[in-house]
């Protein structure tokens, strides 16, 4: 991060205090003000990474925590997602810019028969905060499409989303489909939806099974650190 948090802005603002207030801004889910705080942050010479690890990423992780101890709904975690993809529209082209790696590649659908994505976006969003680079492949995908996404991405985490029990098996046929093409050990899989567990996880050879989208960013961070 250049320059120090203890400088002020020549509006007298201090650095630390502008985080504290992004923070709080996209908690809050206020897109606007987020995205101002933003490009005022920049115009003081923070770098984009630094925006997201001191003030996006915290945020998301207390959003999540408040979600997990219900004191944050689907309501409340749409919007502060929201207003944290707004401000990553503005951040991400400047980190492809100085080529700063993400916290890992994330490939993410809905499985071959099922159309639901709500629970699924709100994964999408929750780990773009959390530093991911994610591809959504949106919903109804064959195992194909999900092997195809690894290859030319690179990825490194699946996240494959199901709300429908008849469409269960399409996780089971895409976990099977990443061994036949020898992918297996270089992504960890990610299972969840509604109708998921834990045993049906380990059932089918999932790396990992999260209920909710804060549940699966640090099941993510959880097995890329292994």
């Amino acid at each position: 991060m250049q320059g120090s948090n203890k400088c002020k802005t020549p509006e007298g603002i201090v650095l630390s205090e502008m985080y504290n207030e992004l923070k709080q801004s996209v908690i809050d889910g206020n897109q606007q003000g987020s995205k101002d705080l933003v490009n005022k942050l920049l115009a003081q010479g923070e770098e984009a990474k630094a925006i997201i690890d001191n003030a996006l990423i915290t945020a998301m992780d207390i959003v999540g925590d408040k979600f997990q101890n219900q004191e944050f709904f689907i309501p409340e975690l749409l919007v502060a997602a929201r207003a944290m993809e707004g401000c990553l529209a503005i951040l991400q082209p400047l980190l492809a810019a100085s080529d700063v790696n993400p916290a890992g590649i994330f490939v993410v659908g809905t499985v071959k028969g099922d159309l639901h994505d709500i629970g699924k976006n709100i994964v999408a969003a929750m780990m773009k905060g959390a530093g991911f680079e994610v591809i959504d492949l949106g919903v109804d995908n064959e195992p194909a499409k999900f092997i195809n996404a690894v290859k030319e991405r690179n990825a490194n985490v699946i996240g494959l989303s199901a709300l429908l029990t008849t469409t269960m098996k399409s996780m089971k046929d895409t976990i099977e489909a990443l061994k036949e093409q020898g992918l297996r050990d270089k992504v960890k899989v990610i299972i969840g939806g509604a109708p998921i567990t834990e045993d049906f996880a380990k059932s089918i050879g999932a790396d990992g099974y999260a209920p909710d989208a804060a549940l699966a960013v640090k099941k993510a961070k959880e097995l890329l650190a292994v």
